[in-house]
């Protein structure tokens, strides 16, 4: 099938981050489009192309614009979740710094759509070139009328502004977002029953739409193009295409763009193939989805239903290579100690369990392992996943669960001889 480009379609053109060269290749005419239609018709468009968001839950983008109350007399916000922190994804720093523009103008789109009056949008600490291209797109969408009172000649206005996280992981699960956006501390809050929705209430207890970098510029095409032009590509279930940032074991590491149900296979070889040795197993959608033996790859597509059913999840497409001379219980301790350090703390399964499971595989890793270890490691899963207010301590979890069910005989080995079953070269460094 090989790459189906829609959002990378212009990476690598000259000035495509200037506003005249995003015009040049059709930039805001969505826009322009949107303004002239009701806000229903907006989000109809949006239904009919089956855009499911993408950074990572694949929830339908529509219903989450829909959510938002279409009388309610108060101010909306519209909110971009540009935290990208998730291990082994880089697609949307890409979009950010090289095609701004198409992210600010699914933004504007989304705004209209939910008539909301301003729109933030929540940039990673650390990706300090990418709000620079933001800022400098934003100031040329106002000088050009696409933003700010009267978008595109309309009666509706639309102010956009940057808000620079602080390197918080745990900021990228939206109420925490949500809470650091106010200046208060980056941590999650309770989700329905207990507490209502963001789209009712948000920001400031106002109504809030939350939407990823990837999700919101797939919005202009879809405008410009029609919802169904934007369903004709990918599968029943999961429409259009998606982003994916492959590394690891390939010889071509990068971000690449294919239509939805694309063999997993066809993606490695995209990627130059596996190098250093035989493929052994692959994470295809970030650290925190489980793990994939290269003898269940075979077969397997890329999107949402075929992940599932292979016992993984496409997520926010970091897709992880691993050839045969990856020691994955050392992969995993790396695994443990990322998710022990970005614990906020605020719920005990998670701030206890993480941690406690990042001491046992330093013991383990140590040469000290105890034959209880693993099936301690299990319990701890079972009692961390689905307790916690937000899905960080799911995604402390699911990996590691994963990794003790499909490579069990690793985890004796290292226990057994108090050392790597892949060689002296694979003994992990970590303090």
């Amino acid at each position: 099938m090989g790459e189906l480009r829609v959002l990378l379609e212009h990476r690598d053109m000259p000035g495509i981050e200037t506003l005249a060269g995003y015009r040049s290749v059709g930039g805001y005419e969505g826009l322009a489009r949107a303004v002239t239609m009701s806000r229903a018709d907006v989000i109809g468009e949006v239904k009919t192309s089956g855009l499911r968001g993408r950074g990572g839950a694949g929830f339908p983008t529509w219903i989450k614009w829909n959510g938002i109350p279409a009388d309610a007399p108060t101010v909306r916000y519209v909110v971009c979740n540009a935290d990208e922190g998730e291990p082994g994804t880089f697609k949307d720093r890409e979009l950010m710094l090289k095609q701004p523009h198409m992210v600010v103008e699914g933004i504007a789109i989304a705004g209209y759509a939910t008539n909301a009056r301003y729109g933030f949008i929540y940039v990673r600490g650390e990706f300090l070139e990418s709000a620079q291209a933001l800022r400098r797109a934003i100031d040329e969408a106002y000088a050009h009328g696409c933003l700010g009172d009267s978008v595109c000649g309309s009666s509706h206005s639309f102010d956009l502004y940057i808000h620079m996280g602080a390197g918080s992981y745990e900021c990228g699960e939206e109420t925490a977002l949500m809470s650091s956006l106010m200046g208060e501390r980056g941590q999650p809050r309770a989700k329905p029953p207990h507490a209502p929705l963001p789209v009712i209430s948000g920001l400031w207890q106002r109504p809030t739409l939350i939407n990823n970098v990837e999700t919101y510029a797939c919005v202009p095409h879809i405008m410009r193009k029609g919802g169904a032009w934007y369903a004709g590509m990918g599968t029943e279930r999961s429409k259009g295409t998606k982003v994916f940032s492959v590394s690891g074991h390939v010889a071509h590491p990068g971000n690449y763009e294919i239509e939805l149900g694309t063999p997993l296979e066809e993606l490695i070889a995209l990627a130059g193939g596996v190098t250093g040795g035989s493929l052994k197993a692959v994470i295809p959608g970030g650290s925190s989805v489980p793990i994939l033996p290269a003898a269940q790859c075979a077969g397997v597509n890329l999107d949402y239903e075929s992940c599932q059913a292979a016992g993984t999840m496409l997520g926010s497409g970091g897709f992880m290579v691993f050839n045969e001379h990856t020691d994955i219980v050392a992969l995993m301790h790396v695994t443990a100690r990322f998710y022990a350090h970005e614990s906020c703390g605020k719920c005990t399964p998670c701030r206890e369990g993480t941690r406690w499971m990042y001491q046992i595989y330093q013991r383990i890793t140590a040469g000290k392992g105890r034959p209880e270890d693993v099936d301690l490691l299990l319990s701890i899963c079972n009692n961390i996943d689905g307790r916690s207010y937000c899905p960080l301590g799911d995604a402390a979890a699911w990996p590691i669960r994963a990794s003790i069910q499909r490579f069990r005989d690793e985890y004796d080995f290292w226990i057994a001889h108090g050392r790597s079953p892949i060689g002296p070269s694979a003994t992990p460094r970590i303090s």
